[in-house]
């Protein structure tokens, strides 16, 4: 195991930890091993364990940054629920999807917004229901 994939073990499993596990034995690493180890060095051995930024605003970065995609609800939802794990509040995470209205359009923020309502509502972790 390579220094690079230890940390990327670490930070995916500080921002969350059971998704981690679903993502390690996923049908992603199972057809693709290479690609799914090189997902974890990159993304968060190499990008999110860098020392400029740390990881709640990586989080909301990466919350914006899919939300402009609007084709990347599964990995928006991720992060999402990953914000709690870093101190992000529910409204600084419905602010960020408004904010994308001015940069990538109405369509992209509207749409985020619908797709992670059940994640900014009452009961959620963001709202406080957890733990």
């Amino acid at each position: 195991m390579s220094d690079r994939y230890r940390r990327g073990i670490d930070v995916a499993g500080q921002l969350a930890a059971e998704k981690l596990d679903q993502f390690l034995s996923s049908g992603i690493a199972e057809v693709a091993p290479d690609f799914a180890r090189m997902t974890i060095e990159f993304a968060f051995g190499d990008l999110y364990s860098r020392n400029s930024l740390d990881l709640r605003s990586r989080e909301l970065i990466a919350i914006a940054a899919l939300a402009t995609r609007g084709n990347a609800m599964s990995q928006l939802r991720g992060h999402i629920r990953a914000a709690a794990s870093v101190g992000i509040t529910r409204e600084e995470v419905v602010e960020v999807l408004m904010q994308t209205a001015l940069y990538a359009g109405f369509p992209a923020a509207l749409n985020a917004l619908t797709d992670c309502h059940d994640l900014l509502t009452d009961g959620s972790c963001l709202a406080g229901g957890c733990g």
